[in-house]
């Protein structure tokens, strides 16, 4: 494989701020930048989810939503910022500290994490990527399993059953779908040939197909759409959405795993949700959709349709499908997609290997 014409993000920052040569604290600072530039991303999407999902949930329900603060209710966002930012941080008795104050800071902390080797197009010559290593897809797996540890963090430390049965609840949830998750991607890897993430969105350029004069791309998600199906609800899974979410199940579990967080440790677990429901789409894009590639306009622009996309997929699922019982969600897990995601690898491998020969 060619190594790309363009420079990642870090050496162009580096370029433009320190020249040609840069010491080791140089690329350090310049790493640091462009990972706030990075990160900047997520952070701004799910900011604009506050008004967000409020519309899109009102259409999917028939109801009004916000349309009071501001044009369209946009002014919500800020709105709710300083609402929630601004109430008292009120500690619990009997929690376990510091695991209280860190699971808080692990969930939106992973997801960052995982942005880091996701290719979000390029321009002007720089690639929109902080990092490209060779295994970039497991990382991005195992920066995003991440967020696991703090949910569990958060639901033993809070000295309240409802939040231990949310915290363990999570912990079996992401157990059984991140196996089929990953499983279902490995599918993708023995069709692209490598682990980097680049790499996966290079092997989708070439077109499948000409129907009409029209060219089908040959995105992995029309090689392969048994394992994009799985992927994205065993997606859903990880991102604890509808018919998944009992780790938190209001009606159950009063909040789950952050019944006993108010302030600004509830915002981080609420914003670690959603910058995972655009990780969970990035990752969906990157090994399915040709990441950022798309006609006419930018790669940029196309990468963040492609993410608000599967975010409307997971409201839409969060809208009309209903919640499963625990032991449902873990038969689904174990018996039902664990079982069709290594069905779909064996196929796929037996397909690769009649292709290779």
């Amino acid at each position: 494989m060619h190594a790309p014409l363009t420079v990642l993000l870090p050496e162009a920052v580096a370029r433009i701020l320190f020249g040609g040569d840069p010491t080791l604290p140089e690329q350090l600072a310049s790493a640091l930048v462009a990972a706030v530039v990075v990160c900047l991303v997520p952070l701004t999407c799910a900011a604009v989810v506050i008004w967000a999902k409020r519309k899109v949930t009102a259409a999917f329900t028939d109801r009004v939503a916000v349309n009071r603060i501001g044009p369209f209710g946009l002014l919500v966002i800020v709105a709710d910022i300083f609402r929630l930012l601004g109430k008292e941080l009120i500690i619990p008795d009997g929690v376990d500290r510091p695991a209280y104050d860190i699971g808080p800071l692990l969930v939106p902390l992973s997801a960052f994490l995982g942005f880091a080797v996701v290719p979000m197009g390029s321009a002007f010559g720089v690639r929109l990527q902080l990092a490209d290593p060779e295994t970039g897809l497991v990382y991005a797996f195992a920066a995003a399993s991440l967020s696991t540890l703090g949910l569990t963090m958060c639901g033993y430390a809070s000295n309240n059953k409802f939040s231990l049965l949310g915290g363990l609840r999570a912990v079996a949830a992401n157990i059984a779908y991140e196996i089929p998750l990953v499983v279902s991607a490995a599918s993708v890897v023995l069709f692209a040939g490598t682990l980097r993430t680049s790499g996966i969105v290079a092997a989708q350029q070439t077109p499948l197909l000409t129907l009409g004069g029209l060219q089908i791309p040959s995105w992995y998600a029309f090689v392969n759409p048994f394992a994009f199906v799985l992927f994205l609800i065993a997606n859903l899974a990880e991102v604890g959405r509808n018919p998944f979410d009992a780790p938190e199940a209001p009606t159950e579990l009063v909040a789950g795993y952050q019944t006993e967080y108010g302030s600004v440790y509830w915002v981080l677990i609420y914003m670690g949700e959603f910058v995972h429901l655009f990780l969970g789409g990035a990752l969906v894009a990157t090994v399915f959709l040709g990441g950022p590639a798309g006609p006419v306009l930018p790669g940029f622009v196309w990468f963040l349709v492609k993410i608000w996309a599967v975010f409307l997929f997971t409201q839409w699922a969060r809208s009309a499908v209903p919640r499963l019982r625990i032991d449902q969600l873990i038969v689904v897990g174990w018996k039902g997609l664990l079982v069709l995601s290594f069905v779909n690898l064996l196929v796929t491998a037996v397909v690769v290997g009649l292709l290779a020969s």
